[in-house]
């Protein structure tokens, strides 16, 4: 299940919802938030989402300034094409395996 990113599936049920986006920073863990930093807590802009850039460009790393840039990259450039972009991409990175941990 987890080789294929399959435990992602249920989220979807939180897009219906409106508590998620499809394509957005992935949600952080509370205790996790309470430690941001200014910089950082602008990551909370937006809904987070099942998939977004930071998971098809460092997918597993655990350097918090790296997923955090790609994260407010995100933000600054939100867009119908970006979100398919990262869309395509995503289904590549799982039918591949790239950045598995």
């Amino acid at each position: 299940m987890r080789r294929f990113s399959l435990d992602e599936l249920p989220q979807f049920w939180n897009v219906l919802r409106g508590e998620m986006s499809v394509v957005g920073p992935r949600p952080e863990e509370l205790w996790m938030v309470d430690r941001y930093d200014e910089a950082t807590r602008a990551r909370l802009r937006i809904k987070p989402g099942i998939t977004g850039y930071q998971q098809i460009r460092c997918r597993g790393t655990e350097d918090m300034s790296v997923r955090l840039n790609h994260d407010l990259y995100y933000i600054d450039h939100q867009s119908l094409f970006f979100d398919l972009y990262i869309i395509l991409q995503t289904l590549w990175v799982v039918i591949t395996g790239k950045g598995r941990i």
